[in-house]
């Protein structure tokens, strides 16, 4: 019996289905923007020679893999809503964990070491060009992706091996690796392992990263005279700290609800926001924000 099921049939939000079609038109209208406005994000800093600089080219990481992110997910959960098959094939289930998988934790990273750029133009400015050079710029944002990658595949692979007895239906809109694991007829305690190891790495940390940056970032506000200098450090910071709330927000009110029965469908509305509404507010935030980017988009 410990065979893998050919297809995965994806519950989504089938307890309600007065819902779907008013959730496929809002998912559907979000998810345009999405692409759209992380697209010209992306366009811009890379057309404009004013936004050659080390924040616009983390930005433009960020639009790409807010881009790939939701595009993993968004696409089959629409044909999900759309109509009464609620399924998606063993392969496209792996390959959604594979992929959400890799830009999840390569987003965690992205954002310390956005982090640490505004760190280096805040308390650094003298020496921000000198820091913040294209090659550590480069090199950052490869170990991002690598780093994401690396996690993926371990943690995945070994999610993979896992014997599921002929189960085959998951109580989400999208294959999740816990959720996965939880199928499973076997013990699963290496891969509890794996996956409390990976968090605190790709998440804990970066989030304790992102806390100190800006902890040095307000010690070196306060000293600022002016508040003419006050407030420009602080326009020069608040487009990534809301980005960091909406992101890390949603994944710790995630996870710390009560074990109730309600708290699970509870969890499905705030991973579609998080996995839809998220990735659409990231650019609207810089650009509405940003002079810089208005200036350029003008």
């Amino acid at each position: 019996n410990a065979t893998s099921p050919e297809v995965f049939v994806l519950l989504g939000f089938s307890s309600r289905p007065s819902l779907e079609p008013i959730l496929f038109i809002v998912v559907l209208g979000f998810y345009v923007v999405s692409i759209f406005s992380n697209g010209i994000i992306i366009l811009v800093s890379c057309m404009d020679v004013h936004l050659h600089t080390p924040m616009y080219f983390f930005l433009a990481n960020l639009s790409f893999l807010d881009i790939s992110f939701t595009t993993s997910i968004v696409p089959q959960l629409l044909v999900n809503l759309w109509g009464p098959q609620k399924t998606i094939s063993y392969e496209g289930c792996m390959v959604q964990f594979y992929v959400s998988h890799w830009l999840g934790a390569t987003e965690c990273v992205l954002l310390a070491v956005m982090s640490y750029d505004r760190y280096a133009a805040i308390c650094r400015p003298l020496h921000y060009t000198v820091i913040m050079h294209p090659q550590l710029c480069l090199s950052l944002a490869f170990a991002s992706w690598l780093g994401g990658l690396t996690t993926s595949i371990v943690g995945s692979t070994l999610t993979m091996l896992l014997p599921l007895c002929g189960n085959n239906h998951i109580d989400h809109f999208f294959c999740e690796m816990p959720l996965i694991m939880q199928m499973a007829c076997v013990k699963t305690s290496l891969n509890e392992v794996e996956m409390y190891v990976a968090s605190f790495i790709f998440v804990v940390l970066p989030l304790g990263l992102i806390l100190i940056s800006y902890g040095h970032i307000a010690c070196t506000v306060m000293k600022i005279r002016s508040a003419e200098g006050r407030r420009k450090a602080f326009n020069t910071c608040s487009s990534h700290v809301a980005v960091v709330a909406l992101f890390y927000g949603s994944i710790i009110f995630m996870y710390l609800q009560p074990a109730k029965s309600n708290s699970h469908e509870q969890g499905k509305f705030i991973a579609l926001f998080y996995t839809v509404v998220t990735p659409m507010l990231n650019p609207l935030i810089y650009t509405l924000r940003n002079k810089d980017v208005k200036k350029a988009l003008r």
